[in-house]
């Protein structure tokens, strides 16, 4: 899902960043709308997310929205209601929301906060080694100053 999609078609369709506030809204809204028997539509998820971001509605563009709903759809997270403009969330769409929004909001805190205060051993030595794997890369590639 934080992956990008190539469709059929060849067109690349972004993931959904873990991090990212845009990504983060989208996701927190979605099990919003799965009770809804009539589904939502762009405007629906627009009031939504504009608000979870702290924004004003007009900020963002209904072609913004387009463009989140193509990313939710081609991550299987929502499915077009056939013969309408709205959408529904499917059940796999919500576990994923949900358990991403999760971690986003509670575990990533908790475990960026422990590691600025002390290094367990075994995360020292695995980031000493993530440290040197980039380091050799950047050389191999030319990237090193």
């Amino acid at each position: 899902m934080t992956d990008p999609v190539t469709t059929t078609t060849g067109t690349r369709i972004t993931g959904l960043r873990i991090g990212d506030q845009r990504s983060h809204a989208l996701l927190a809204a979605l099990p919003m709308f799965k009770l809804q028997t009539n589904g939502f539509n762009n405007r629906d998820l627009r009031l939504i997310t504009a608000q979870l971001r702290g924004l004003h509605p007009d900020a963002v563009t209904a072609g913004q929205m387009t463009y989140d709903l193509r990313r939710l759809k081609a991550h299987g997270l929502i499915e077009k209601i056939p013969h309408s403009h709205r959408y529904q969330v499917t059940d796999q769409g919500l576990a994923d929301s949900m358990f991403l929004v999760a971690v986003h909001d509670r575990l990533l805190p908790t475990g960026l906060a422990e590691l600025h205060t002390k290094f367990p051993a075994p995360i020292r030595a695995a980031a000493r080694n993530y440290q040197q794997a980039i380091d050799e890369l950047t050389r191999t590639t030319g990237f090193a100053a």
